[in-house]
Formats: structure tokens, sequence, C-alpha cells
């Protein structure tokens, strides 16, 4: 047990070194061996094989200065794995408050985890007091709306292959469960650039969802908004389906994304 929890303690300690070694790197941009083990408060030895392990990652690389380090394109590659969530939030959330306050509803923004979506920011309006929290929380595709504007704008490929996974499962006695009947809507919000979901994912439950896309045109997240049917009713979706469009197109807007 003893060595376990050393080995342990060990790898944390190397983790926290290693974090601080690429921390160094783009403090100065570029830094020796020396330096490093300076900065470290280790042996040269033990700096030169955290430099080699992250050299050999593609985190680092040697200059042509040899001897020297500096950040590799690894480092890209695993920013570039993060698709978008921080700047989407960042660029929605004035957007999303303004939206919920006039709308009087809940306003999220999702994006896609596996086969599932996960809203990352909300926004509640002034009747919303007491409403559920979404964000952090895994919902089915196929029963939610921005789950449906997200399928619509994947390959058939990858969106068959994403069903295949999750599967339709019924969560209420309106839950969409028929591949075809999905496939229609899904079709329809690629072409009206909107989806609802009609007490699919909670009995009691309305939604509408528009895409939101980046500065190439993809979409990369969609903006919903949600209330009870009792005053979110289908005819008052069709009323403020043009509000959400024009608030998802100022995030696409704020996210590079010219029309």
């Amino acid at each position: 047990m003893s060595n376990a929890r050393g080995d342990s303690a060990g790898g944390v300690q190397s983790v926290d070194r290693a974090v601080s070694v690429l921390e160094i790197l783009a403090q100065r941009g570029e830094a020796g061996v020396s330096e490093v083990a300076v900065d470290i408060g280790v042996h040269k030895s033990t700096a030169f094989r955290l430099l080699a392990a992250l050299e050999e990652r593609e985190l680092v690389e040697q200059t042509q200065d040899r001897g020297k380090y500096r950040l590799g394109f690894g480092i890209l590659r695993l920013a570039s794995a993060v698709p978008g969530q921080l700047d989407v939030t960042q660029q929605a959330r004035g957007v999303c408050e303004q939206l919920a306050a006039q709308l009087g509803e809940t306003v999220n923004i999702a994006v896609r985890r596996s086969h599932f979506v996960v809203n990352i920011d909300q926004a509640r309006g002034p009747s919303t007091v007491g409403t559920h929290n979404w964000v952090g929380e895994l919902t089915p595709l196929h029963a939610t709306s921005s789950g449906k504007v997200l399928l619509a704008y994947m390959t058939p490929e990858e969106r068959r292959n994403v069903l295949a996974s999750s599967g339709l499962a019924r969560l209420t006695p309106h839950t969409i469960t028929s591949q075809r009947e999905l496939e229609a809507q899904v079709e329809a919000a690629a072409r009206d650039g909107y989806a609802s979901s009609i007490e699919e994912l909670e009995e009691g439950l309305n939604a509408i969802a528009v895409p939101v896309r980046d500065h190439t045109g993809g979409v990369i997240a969609a903006l919903s908004v949600s209330g009870p049917v009792y005053r979110f009713t289908q005819e008052r979706m069709r009323e403020v389906t043009p509000d959400v469009v024009v608030a998802a197109a100022a995030i696409s807007h704020r996210m590079g994304h010219l029309d």
C-alpha cells in the first residue's frame, strides 16, 4: 500500500512538473534545460527527462539552437480538439440573456458530445424562476430540439453511426422512436433552419432550436428556447422562431461567420 501511494504521489509530481515546463515555455517562448531545471527546482537530468518525454509527444520541440526548447505543434493539436465551446459560451452569454428576457423563457447553448447533447450555458427569463438547470447534463439527440439541429448538419454516414450508438429510446409518449420519422424531421431542420421538440424529452416541456455557426460556416452549437407547454405552445413557438434565428445569427457573427 505504501508503495502504491508513493507511486501515485510521484506520478502527480511528474505531471505537475511537466505542466510547469509547458507554462515556462509559454511565458518565455524558449528555454534551455538548465533554465527549466532552475525554474522548477529539479536536477538538470530530471529536467532533461521531462523535456524528452514532452518532445516525444510533440508538445515541445528543439529550436535550431540545439539545447533550447519551445512549445510544439502537439499543443495546437490538443487545442484544436476543443470544439470551441468556451468561445461560444463567452460570445453567446449576452445574446442569450437578452433573448431570455425578451421571450420570458429558458435559453440554452448546446453542443454535441459523442451521441449526446450537452448544454454548456443557460439563461433564464423573468417567468422561469425555479426552472431546471440543464447546464452540464447529457440529453439524447433524437429527443431534443438542439439534438435534431446538430443531427441535421452531420453527414448522413456520421448521423447513422451516431444514432446506431445511441438508439431511439422512448422517454415520453411523444418521443420519436421511428427512424423514418426522425429522419424526416432532421431533413426539415436542415431545410428550414430550425427544429422543435414537443414534449419529447419531458412531458410538459416544449423547445425550439436553431444552429450556431463559426467562421467556416460549420455548425458548432445549437441555440434553444424552452418552456412549459401551457405557456410555450406550438403557436407561440412559431411566433418566436424569427427572434431565435436572429439571436443565433448574432452569436454566429460574433464567432466570425459572415452570412
